[in-house]
């Protein structure tokens, strides 16, 4: 890390604030099998950080040589959030609270840097996570052009953060989110919340790989407050 100080720490969502990567894949598996097209529960887990529309052009480039519509994205994105909706919302991720406290605790700005649309978990962000989150310190789906791995997400979390990279650290538990971080030029730690091997998130280009928020929350003070003195 460099000795700037620590301004803010950009948190992914799905699998980083909220165990929420089984209800989502669930989601999607749904529907692809109303649909007639063909996948795999797993495969959704590689997928975390994508954009709906980009997950949706997959299935379609695969199984029909094509890419989607907008109304086919539309309709089939509608279909996927209401069957995750419908499951009841997923549990905060043991120890994420108390990682975001540390942030705050510690001076800095967490700031929401997500590949998800989904309005059931956004909505819930402010109850969970009070103050944390605010609108104007979020980065979703609807908020860029290109979608993890692109580096654009957290390129538009610095900004919102009125940050460099130097001064910001971005948390993430998938290789796509691993990979936009890094290619923006943040220290990035990958937390392995997820059915990935070990080291997967340190060869996508992590700094620092952990097995759990619990141990992002022990490590996070420290961090900070050796690049903050």
């Amino acid at each position: 890390m460099t000795e700037n100080k620590i301004k803010a720490v950009l948190f992914d969502m799905d699998g980083i604030l909220y165990d929420s990567m089984p209800g989502h894949a669930r989601a999607w598996l749904a529907m692809c099998r109303a649909e007639g097209i063909d996948a795999e529960y797993d495969e959704f887990f590689a997928y975390e950080g994508r954009t709906g529309a980009s997950t949706i052009n997959i299935f379609f480039r695969r199984q029909f040589g094509r890419g989607a519509t907008e109304d086919e994205v539309k309709r089939l994105y509608g279909i996927k959030s209401a069957n995750f909706a419908s499951y009841g919302p997923p549990p905060v991720m043991q120890g994420a609270p108390e990682a975001v406290a540390a942030v705050m605790d510690g001076g800095a700005l967490p700031v929401l840097v997500t590949g998800s649309g989904q309005a059931s978990l956004l909505e819930k962000l402010e109850k969970d996570y009070p103050g944390a989150f605010p609108p104007e310190r979020r980065v979703t789906a609807h908020d860029v052009v290109h979608g993890k791995p692109d580096p654009e997400p957290f390129l538009k979390g610095l900004e919102k953060a009125g940050a460099v990279a130097a001064e910001a650290i971005a948390v993430d538990n998938a290789p796509l989110g691993v990979e936009s971080a890094s290619r923006a030029g943040i220290f990035t730690i990958g937390v392995r919340t997820g059915p990935l091997r070990p080291g997967s998130l340190l060869e996508a280009g992590a700094d620092m790989e952990l097995d759990s928020m619990n141990a992002l929350a022990d490590i996070l003070p420290s961090l900070m407050a050796d690049e903050n003195s």
